[in-house]
């Protein structure tokens, strides 16, 4: 029988759209009760973003298994009544409510903390909850192109925002490790620290490298599609076939390996032009030319043994469905058969393998499904929801 880490933790989220409940759901990957409070009559609005998996939204399969979900109108009495006596029995509070909100429902940090000493409230915002846009919207694409990510990313002819909800994906990351590390401290402190993320500061951190990049070097990386701004050659060419195998040199090892075993061109090693990382990446055009010229003699498959023979890190350019066929993740074990309302589906288990430990994988909830047994064990009566449910607190 495994143990899972975060079994005893409760969690009490107000919680829509990717961040707050990415970072839930990773909570509930680790046995933590997650209860997903949504609006009563739809719920998370997420579960609308599209219809892909057998009627279920693609963002909300993703997010919400092992959550238990109670609809919840948390502005009227009844409902805020009940709010409260589960956030009194809880050990966190996650919230991504849109600017103020929580602080007009009373739900902000201070006021938390003044009634629950012992709760660990996260708030998850778009621009921090205190300076200039403390009250600005923001979604994931806005912030991709806030943080200046869009700018790299694409060709030099157009930008291009990245495929996934990355701003949402690092500030729910960033929120998960946060509530983890607040727990630790009040396991072994006693005291209960609150946790804030944004998403422009969490993609911020991401842009780290290329911000550096640009402030001591007076210009920024080049947009240059799947080629690496500041490392040639690294990106993705053709091959005679048509196939794309991208490749990556880290080292003069790797160089010279490169120039040897696969480009058969061993003078290449000392030319001054490309002698150092510096120098392959400011005679790229020509470099790049040696590269597609050798490319264009083997295909796919022949280079990326060949490349594989002389130690050069390479891949075939995947598409989605080929990645969802990939033998690593068939061969690990890595797929997971998942309730969904209406429907069994297979699911990427967590990435982060703990020993000893399964992570669990229950069913997505439909909306308000866990609705009555939480009011239950709140001690609520058949009489008292039913005039929850017409008072439309639920």
């Amino acid at each position: 029988m495994y143990e899972h880490p975060l079994s005893g933790v409760t969690v009490v989220s107000l919680e829509q759209a990717v961040a707050a409940p990415f970072a839930t759901r990773q909570l509930a990957d680790l046995g933590a009760r997650v209860i997903k409070v949504e609006r009563p009559g739809g719920g998370d609005f997420a579960r609308r973003y599209d219809t892909t998996v057998h009627g279920q939204s693609s963002y909300f399969v993703w997010l919400n298994r092992s959550k238990e979900s109670l609809t919840l109108d948390v502005k009227s009495p009844g409902g805020r009544e009940v709010l409260e006596e589960l956030l009194a029995g809880a050990d966190v509070f996650v919230q991504n409510l849109a600017p103020g909100a929580a602080a007009r429902l009373g739900l902000d940090v201070a006021s938390l903390s003044a009634r629950y000493p012992s709760l660990i409230p996260c708030t998850i915002s778009g621009y921090g909850t205190s300076g200039p846009w403390a009250d600005r919207k923001a979604y994931d694409l806005l912030v991709q192109c806030q943080t200046g990510l869009v700018s790299l990313t694409g060709t030099a002819e157009e930008t291009a925002r990245v495929g996934v909800s990355v701003a949402d994906i690092a500030a729910g990351m960033y929120a998960y490790s946060g509530i983890l590390t607040a727990l630790y401290t009040r396991a072994t402190t006693g005291t209960a620290r609150a946790v804030e993320v944004s998403l422009f500061e969490a993609l911020g951190e991401w842009m780290s490298q290329p911000a550096y990049y640009t402030r001591y070097g007076g210009v920024p990386p080049q947009r240059i599609g799947t080629q690496h701004a500041t490392i040639a050659p690294y990106g993705a060419y053709t091959a005679g076939d048509g196939g794309q195998v991208l490749f990556s040199v880290q080292n003069e090892r790797e160089w010279a390996a490169l120039c040897e075993r696969f480009l058969e061109r061993p003078d290449l090693v000392d030319d001054p032009r490309f002698a150092t990382g510096s120098a392959r990446v400011a005679h790229r055009d020509e470099l790049n030319a040696v590269v597609a010229e050798r490319f264009g003699r083997s295909g796919s498959a022949e280079i990326m043994r060949t490349l594989d023979e002389a130690g050069i890190a390479n891949a075939g350019v995947n598409d989605v469905h080929e990645f969802v066929a990939h033998k690593v993740l068939a061969e690990r074990g890595r797929w997971h058969d998942v309730a969904i309302p209406g429907a069994v589906v297979p699911m990427l288990e967590p990435p982060a393998d703990i020993s000893g430990v399964r992570p669990r994988m229950d069913p997505v909830p439909a909306a308000g499904e866990h609705t009555e047994r939480i009011l239950t064990e709140l001690g609520r009566t058949a009489a008292d929801i039913e005039a929850l449910r017409a008072d439309g607190a639920i």
